[in-house]
């Protein structure tokens, strides 16, 4: 257990370490409204607040694992959305940022990184994008500038070049290497295809978000807002808490395990309060984490469970400030052996 004890009432993380048939069975395999400028009443009585000219739309980030795409969500929201990793293929869900502005409203769509499948997970994740793809009215395609244009580049260009909607090609990480070295990128990336724009972004500085933000804008419909001012995300909480447990499980291991772990919320309740009580609320959530090898388990629980322990501690504070809220966080640790290639399994887990 990590932080303060759960069981007297205060937070905490209960990580149950062990990796044999106590830690929990197994999973068994078989087993609308009109534009209008200015301000003024709709039918339902709604003050229309959005200016003549106002846009909103959606636009989808797209690129080979790894290329920065979560971090850039990131960055153009203004906060943290997505979950960011060193380790490829984090992110497994179409994470929604909203960023807002006074003349327009950009819905960001972060997808799982498009890539020659080798599993029956990895053909509906690009299925995920496909799909995607046809629904926005930008595609911004992330190709990383500390790395050469590569074969997984070119897979996605020649998708890409496929589609009717417009793409934006994007330098990610410019920070990280030359001024020579960005120029030379930029070229390679023009060459790739007939992209709308080509732009160089450091996200972790925020060098050039500003100016990223205004081209996506300029490909958007005229629209009413559509979201409410001040909402960031529309993903359920138990989609964002279970991001924020494999982010923190994703750190510092081996690269096989990105690819095998799946998290679920099973739980989310909040604890009865004493009268008088002026703390915020205190919940219970318990969370199950599958690998596909008892291996794999072991690399999660860690020593002695040391290695669960930190990864409930890093990722209750995230839930704890996602939610607003005291958490006592209960993790446990299954094996659903090669659950990414079982029709069942995937589905169970919610891919």
């Amino acid at each position: 257990m990590s932080g303060a004890p759960g069981p007297n009432g205060e937070p905490g993380t209960a990580a149950d370490p062990r990796p044999d048939a106590e830690a929990g069975p197994d999973l068994d395999p078989g087993s609308g409204e009109d534009a209008g400028p200015g301000a003024e009443p709709d039918l339902a009585g709604l003050v229309r607040d959005w200016p003549e000219g106002f846009r909103a739309g959606f636009a989808c980030l797209v690129g080979r694992p790894n290329a920065g795409k979560s971090t850039l969500t990131n960055a153009l929201v203004g906060q943290k959305v997505a979950i960011t990793s060193a380790r490829p293929q984090t992110t497994r869900h179409t994470i929604r940022g909203i960023l807002h502005r006074p003349d327009a409203q950009l819905v960001l769509v972060d997808t799982p990184g498009l890539h020659r499948p080798r599993t029956l997970l990895g053909q509906r994740l690009n299925d995920l994008v496909r799909e995607t793809l046809a629904e926005v009215d930008v595609i911004v395609f992330c190709l990383p500038a500390d790395e050469k244009v590569g074969p997984g580049d070119r897979f996605i260009a020649r998708e890409l070049g496929q589609q009717r909607t417009p793409v934006v090609a994007v330098a990610t990480k410019a920070d990280t290497v030359s001024k020579q070295r960005l120029a030379e990128h930029l070229l390679a990336v023009d060459a790739l295809g007939d992209w709308s724009a080509v732009v160089p972004v450091s996200a972790v500085r925020g060098e050039q978000v500003d100016v990223l933000t205004d081209v996506l804008v300029e490909h958007l419909p005229p629209s009413p807002p559509l979201y409410p001012g001040g909402e960031l995300t529309d993903e359920p909480e138990q989609v964002m808490i279970a991001e924020l447990v494999r982010e923190a499980a994703l750190e510092g291991v081996r690269e096989e395990l990105p690819h095998s772990l799946a998290v679920v919320v099973e739980e989310i309740a909040e604890r009865p309060r004493q009268p008088g009580d002026q703390r915020p609320p205190l919940l219970d959530v318990r969370v199950e984490m599958y690998v596909e090898r008892p291996s794999q388990k072991a690399i999660v629980i860690g020593r002695g469970g040391a290695r669960l322990r930190e990864v409930g501690s890093r990722a209750r504070q995230g839930i704890e400030a996602l939610l607003g809220a005291r958490v006592y966080l209960d993790l446990h640790v299954r094996v659903a052996k090669d659950w990414q290639r079982d029709p069942k399994l995937l589905n169970r887990l919610g891919f």
